[in-house]
């Protein structure tokens, strides 16, 4: 079921800080070959990446690891990602082409303008301390139209975790997402989905669409 994401107000910058703040390229040294979701989760995700990722689509899939989830029955032209550990990114089959890039420290992403039609960013978010920042710059390298799929489920490293994550229940991640795309202000139609079994993990989603570079280009630069 898919419902409106409210916009929220402004976050102080402390609501970022996490309670260990080893530089993020020490914790991620060593590979994590785990899954971070149950295999009921994992379907979930998947199949929201069969229904809003079209065949033959370039896919961007941030903070990757060594598996991406994608449906693996649909060919996609081209799927970049970009993750912490080379390790696993060099393990994941489903990636052409990946760079080892902290976003926290460097949320511009080294790609062109409109080079993707569609970006994952899935059960990660949690540890983006620029997340704005961030979305706003997917929301460049994606062309007009295209999804963002950003899944979470209730699991995290609580030490990595920022501080407004920590504090907040599944609803209030769902709108502390919906709050990032806004804040980034070049994203339209969130959307969230829900998958609550009885049993196992969650598995929780905001779906936006990008609307280009922000600011929008003027005349003279387009």
């Amino acid at each position: 079921m898919f419902e409106p994401v409210a916009e929220k107000k402004a976050i102080p910058p402390a609501a970022f800080s996490r309670l260990d703040e080893t530089p993020d390229e020490v914790f991620y040294s060593v590979p994590r070959f785990v899954q971070h979701i149950d295999e009921g989760a994992i379907a979930a995700v998947t199949d929201l990446y069969r229904r809003l990722f079209p065949p033959g689509a370039a896919i961007l899939d941030l903070c990757s690891s060594w598996v991406s989830h994608l449906p693996p029955e649909i060919c996609y032209r081209r799927v970049v990602g970009i993750g912490m550990n080379a390790e696993e990114l060099a393990e994941n089959p489903f990636l052409d082409e990946w760079h080892v890039q902290n976003l926290n420290a460097d949320p511009r992403l080294p790609f062109a303008d409109g080079e993707f039609d569609a970006a994952a960013i899935c059960v990660s978010v949690q540890y983006l301390t620029r997340p704005i920042e961030v979305l706003r710059d997917v929301g460049r390298v994606l062309r007009p139209g295209s999804p963002l799929v950003v899944a979470f489920s209730d699991r995290c490293f609580p030490t990595r975790a920022i501080a407004c994550w920590r504090m907040l229940d599944d609803e209030g991640h769902v709108h502390l997402v919906g709050h990032y795309l806004a804040q980034a202000g070049n994203w339209r139609d969130a959307r969230c989905f829900h998958h609550c079994p009885r049993e196992g993990d969650p598995l929780h989603a905001v779906i936006a669409y990008s609307t280009g570079p922000y600011p929008p280009r003027t005349e003279e630069e387009t």
